[in-house]
Protein backbone atom coordinates (compact mmCIF):
# COMPACT_ATOMS: atom_id res chain seq x y z
CA UNK A 1 0.00 0.00 0.00
CA UNK A 2 1.35 3.18 -0.89
CA UNK A 3 1.56 5.94 1.88
CA UNK A 4 0.92 9.82 1.74
CA UNK A 5 1.03 10.50 4.90
CA UNK A 6 2.79 14.01 5.21
CA UNK A 7 1.93 15.03 1.66
CA UNK A 8 1.88 18.97 1.19
CA UNK A 9 1.33 19.84 -2.88
CA UNK A 10 1.52 24.07 -2.72
CA UNK A 11 2.87 25.99 -5.53
CA UNK A 12 6.47 26.85 -5.25
CA UNK A 13 6.26 30.07 -3.24
CA UNK A 14 9.79 31.09 -2.94
CA UNK A 15 13.22 31.09 -5.11
CA UNK A 16 14.03 28.04 -3.82
CA UNK A 17 11.13 26.32 -4.02
CA UNK A 18 11.23 26.83 -7.17
CA UNK A 19 14.50 26.07 -7.90
CA UNK A 20 13.69 22.60 -6.31
CA UNK A 21 10.66 22.25 -8.96
CA UNK A 22 12.94 22.69 -11.79
CA UNK A 23 15.44 20.17 -10.13
CA UNK A 24 12.67 17.36 -9.52
CA UNK A 25 12.09 17.60 -13.38
CA UNK A 26 15.48 18.23 -14.20
CA UNK A 27 16.14 14.69 -12.14
CA UNK A 28 13.09 12.78 -13.57
CA UNK A 29 12.79 13.97 -17.64
CA UNK A 30 16.56 14.77 -17.72
CA UNK A 31 18.95 12.59 -16.03
CA UNK A 32 16.35 9.54 -15.44
CA UNK A 33 14.30 8.98 -18.60
CA UNK A 34 15.88 10.67 -21.11
CA UNK A 35 13.23 12.28 -22.50
CA UNK A 36 14.68 16.28 -22.53
CA UNK A 37 18.82 17.03 -23.90
CA UNK A 38 20.40 19.46 -21.20
CA UNK A 39 17.22 20.92 -19.80
CA UNK A 40 13.09 20.31 -20.21
CA UNK A 41 12.33 24.34 -19.37
CA UNK A 42 10.49 25.74 -22.13
CA UNK A 43 8.28 29.13 -22.79
CA UNK A 44 5.35 27.88 -20.58
CA UNK A 45 8.01 28.54 -17.54
CA UNK A 46 8.19 31.91 -18.13
CA UNK A 47 4.67 32.91 -18.27
CA UNK A 48 2.98 34.23 -15.29
CA UNK A 49 -0.12 32.56 -15.97
CA UNK A 50 1.73 29.00 -14.95
CA UNK A 51 1.73 27.53 -11.94
CA UNK A 52 4.66 25.38 -10.65
CA UNK A 53 3.69 23.14 -7.78
CA UNK A 54 5.79 21.14 -5.61
CA UNK A 55 4.94 18.20 -3.39
CA UNK A 56 6.54 17.78 -0.31
CA UNK A 57 7.05 14.10 1.35
CA UNK A 58 7.61 14.90 4.76
CA UNK A 59 10.55 17.67 4.81
CA UNK A 60 11.53 17.02 1.29
CA UNK A 61 10.22 18.01 -1.97
CA UNK A 62 9.68 14.96 -3.98
CA UNK A 63 7.29 15.69 -6.67
CA UNK A 64 6.39 18.71 -9.42
CA UNK A 65 3.75 19.14 -11.50
CA UNK A 66 3.02 22.64 -13.64
CA UNK A 67 -0.38 23.82 -15.03
CA UNK A 68 -1.65 26.66 -16.89
CA UNK A 69 -4.70 27.60 -19.23
CA UNK A 70 -4.42 27.30 -22.95
CA UNK A 71 -7.48 29.60 -23.55
CA UNK A 72 -7.76 33.35 -22.79
CA UNK A 73 -11.24 32.50 -20.93
CA UNK A 74 -9.01 29.72 -18.37
CA UNK A 75 -12.13 27.00 -19.40
CA UNK A 76 -9.36 24.53 -21.02
CA UNK A 77 -6.22 24.15 -18.39
CA UNK A 78 -3.09 21.90 -19.54
CA UNK A 79 -1.16 19.55 -16.62
CA UNK A 80 2.30 18.85 -17.72
CA UNK A 81 5.83 18.13 -16.16
CA UNK A 82 4.13 15.73 -13.37
CA UNK A 83 7.43 14.48 -11.87
CA UNK A 84 8.31 12.18 -8.76
CA UNK A 85 11.68 11.61 -7.54
CA UNK A 86 12.38 7.55 -7.48
CA UNK A 87 13.19 7.75 -3.65
CA UNK A 88 9.55 9.25 -2.91
CA UNK A 89 7.42 7.42 -5.33
CA UNK A 90 6.63 4.87 -3.11
CA UNK A 91 4.79 7.70 -0.54
CA UNK A 92 2.32 8.01 -3.68
CA UNK A 93 3.15 11.75 -4.68
CA UNK A 94 2.03 11.36 -8.17
CA UNK A 95 -2.18 11.25 -7.22
CA UNK A 96 -1.78 14.28 -5.18
CA UNK A 97 -0.33 16.58 -7.45
CA UNK A 98 -2.25 15.30 -9.73
CA UNK A 99 -5.44 16.26 -8.00
CA UNK A 100 -3.62 19.31 -6.57
CA UNK A 101 -3.43 20.27 -10.09
CA UNK A 102 -7.06 19.37 -11.14
CA UNK A 103 -8.05 21.68 -7.83
CA UNK A 104 -6.44 24.23 -8.86
CA UNK A 105 -7.89 24.63 -12.43
CA UNK A 106 -11.07 24.38 -11.49
CA UNK A 107 -10.73 27.03 -8.58
CA UNK A 108 -9.38 29.25 -11.61
CA UNK A 109 -12.50 28.90 -13.72
CA UNK A 110 -11.29 25.71 -15.23
CA UNK A 111 -13.97 23.41 -17.28
CA UNK A 112 -11.61 21.16 -18.66
CA UNK A 113 -7.64 19.73 -18.17
CA UNK A 114 -5.88 17.93 -20.55
CA UNK A 115 -2.71 16.12 -20.75
CA UNK A 116 -0.21 14.24 -22.92
CA UNK A 117 0.21 10.91 -20.93
CA UNK A 118 3.20 8.49 -21.12
CA UNK A 119 1.30 5.10 -22.53
CA UNK A 120 2.64 3.30 -19.99
CA UNK A 121 0.41 5.51 -17.36
CA UNK A 122 -2.53 5.86 -18.96
CA UNK A 123 -4.41 3.52 -16.48
CA UNK A 124 -3.22 5.42 -13.72
CA UNK A 125 -4.72 8.61 -14.83
CA UNK A 126 -7.79 6.69 -15.49
CA UNK A 127 -8.10 5.59 -12.15
CA UNK A 128 -8.14 9.23 -11.35
CA UNK A 129 -10.66 10.07 -13.37
CA UNK A 130 -9.32 11.01 -16.59
CA UNK A 131 -10.12 9.93 -19.88
CA UNK A 132 -8.72 9.34 -23.13
CA UNK A 133 -9.11 12.34 -25.50
CA UNK A 134 -7.59 11.53 -28.94
CA UNK A 135 -5.02 9.15 -30.70
CA UNK A 136 -1.89 8.16 -29.85
CA UNK A 137 0.75 11.15 -30.81
CA UNK A 138 4.05 12.12 -30.33
CA UNK A 139 4.83 14.20 -27.65
CA UNK A 140 8.23 15.40 -26.44
CA UNK A 141 9.65 12.44 -28.91
CA UNK A 142 7.65 9.60 -27.43
CA UNK A 143 4.25 8.61 -28.07
CA UNK A 144 1.97 9.54 -25.65
CA UNK A 145 -2.05 9.65 -24.92
CA UNK A 146 -3.84 12.80 -24.96
CA UNK A 147 -6.51 12.26 -22.12
CA UNK A 148 -8.73 14.88 -20.47
CA UNK A 149 -10.93 15.58 -17.64
CA UNK A 150 -13.86 17.30 -16.59
CA UNK A 151 -13.49 19.72 -13.81
CA UNK A 152 -17.01 20.29 -13.12
CA UNK A 153 -18.81 16.96 -12.97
Amino acid sequence: MRQTLGTDCHPAATPDELAAHYAVRHRVFVQEQHIFDGCDRDARDDDPLTIHVIAYAGQAIGGAVRLYPLDQAGRLWQGDRLAVLPEHRARGLGAPLVRYAVKTATEHGGQVMVAHIQLRNVGYFQRLGWHCDGDVETYANLPHQPMAIDLHT
